[in-house]
């Protein structure tokens, strides 16, 4: 398909379609669309990918220039260090696949424009303008169905700060043109990148659209909506995430685990192994494999996924270092399977010194625990009984002990459960506690007894 047809296909696409929020954008009611993100909020993991002219490893990904770290034509040269002559895409789905993630997003286009496909619709790519001289998305899309349960995503860039048709390029400089002014300049760049999406689409439908840097413009100067209706109508159930100026699905949090749990029903926060997206030779201040453990354990309890990147070098091979993370999170994620894909957000904070998760029925409440206990795990504010307590991954069932319980006080009894030394997980251990009915709690802060009748108690023991 050349540049014409594909413009013009996108331009058919996008037949006029103006809304106040994605779901009228769509037409799908409230129902349709948690179908649709059904298996987004059952994932709980993903692996984020960040590669191109920057993974030669001496700057970061198209902030460098952008933010007066280098020049431009600087910036590009990098792009001749990118030659993938040892990528193997077979190998990064294995290492996806072992992580237990269930999906990924690699980045098919940053703000420096660079695409890694064969695209028709501009003139930089993997293709024309690296020593690679290849797509290098396909194969890797290729590799990533085989695995047949790993949902593909595609990082996209809305802006492209190099092209002489979009506006912006440097931090604190004066735009190249203004869109008001010269909309028909605009225009041409929203074709180009429609006609780019196109190809994405058309050639590999994605399950998810991963957007980026939409704070530049607003809503109606993207046409946002309209993006999300054409990417809708090549793939009726394609995910969109946030950052396409409130037309999106989800929330996207970055750098950091939220401290309370974000707005939306659905949610993930991206989070790098060390301090960068992109390689960087210099950046060797990596996660362990434990603390990344605890942010996918908080992700889960607060009802969220975490989307971990990793930043291959130029010629295509994994650092060491996040070859280890993907593996260590594969043993724990392997083990602990039942508490993680499915579950839904655990109980507030305050009721125990644990992350948490409840089955979807509710009856099953998981403790993630970021320790290993001195003694006994304190519970408290649970009115349901508990039937049964037991060590995910294991065989072992536990003991516990239930202090307090009064049927005519407000409060809750408290549980300490015993968690010995010998059954704990080296990176987190994981209890299951199976409840009688869906979890009901107390959360209040006390109360003065007006009546006592612990005669009547005791009897019931005995």
């Amino acid at each position: 398909m050349n540049l014409k047809a594909i413009i013009f296909s996108s331009v058919i696409a996008l037949t006029s379609v103006t809304s106040a929020s994605a779901a009228d954008a769509l037409g799908e009611t409230p129902e349709q669309k948690a179908k649709r993100m059904e298996w987004f909020g059952d994932a709980k993991l993903g692996i984020f990918i960040h590669w191109g002219p920057y993974s030669k490893g001496e700057t970061s990904e198209s902030w460098a220039f952008h933010n007066g770290h280098i020049s431009l034509a600087d910036y590009m040269k990098q792009a001749d260090a990118f030659t993938a002559a040892n990528y193997d895409p077979e190998y990064w789905a294995k290492l996806i696949k072992e992580s237990g993630a269930k999906y990924t997003v690699i980045t098919t286009k940053h703000h420096d424009g660079f695409a890694l496909w064969d695209t028709k619709a501009g003139d930089v790519s993997s293709v024309k303008s690296s020593p690679a001289k290849r797509d290098v998305i396909g194969p890797f899309a290729d590799a990533i169905r085989k695995q047949g349960d790993i949902k593909l995503g595609f990082y996209f860039s809305l802006i492209d700060w190099p092209r002489k048709d979009y506006p912006q390029t440097y931090r604190d400089k004066a735009p190249k043109y203004d869109i008001k002014a010269d909309p028909k300049k605009w225009q041409h760049f929203l074709d180009f990148n429609n006609a780019q999406l196109t190809e994405l689409s058309t050639t590999w439908n994605p399950d998810l659209y991963w957007f980026d840097g939409d704070w530049e413009h607003s809503a109606e100067e993207w046409k946002a909506a309209d993006i999300v209706r054409m990417l809708h109508k090549y793939n009726p159930n394609v995910i969109v995430n946030s950052r396409i100026q409130g037309y999106g699905d989800y929330e996207t949090p970055e750098l950091g685990v939220p401290v309370t749990r974000p707005n939306s029903q659905w949610w993930e926060t991206c989070m790098t192994s060390n301090d960068s997206w992109g390689y960087r030779i210099a950046d060797k201040n990596f996660k362990s494999s434990k603390t990344v453990i605890k942010m996918l354990a908080d992700c889960i309890g607060m009802g969220g996924n975490l989307l971990l990147d990793i930043g291959p070098r130029a010629d295509g091979t994994i650092p060491e270092e996040q070859v280890k993370i993907l593996q260590d999170l594969g043993r724990w994620t392997k083990k602990h399977s039942e508490a993680i894909y499915g579950t839904r957000a655990g109980i507030p904070a305050g009721h125990v010194q644990a992350y948490t998760a409840l089955n979807k029925t509710g009856d099953i409440l998981y403790l993630f625990l970021p320790y290993t206990p001195n003694e006994a795990v304190e519970l408290k504010g649970l009115k349901s009984y508990i039937k049964k307590a037991r060590v995910v991954g294991t065989d072992k069932e536990l003991t516990w002990n239930l202090y307090n319980d009064v049927s005519w006080g407000v409060a809750a009894g408290c549980y300490y459960i015993n968690v010995p030394a010998e059954v704990c997980d080296p990176d987190m251990t994981v209890i299951a506690l199976e409840l009688e009915e869906p979890v009901k709690l107390y959360s209040g802060a006390g109360q003065v007894m007006t009546f006592n009748d612990m005669e009547s108690e005791d009897k019931k023991k005995n």
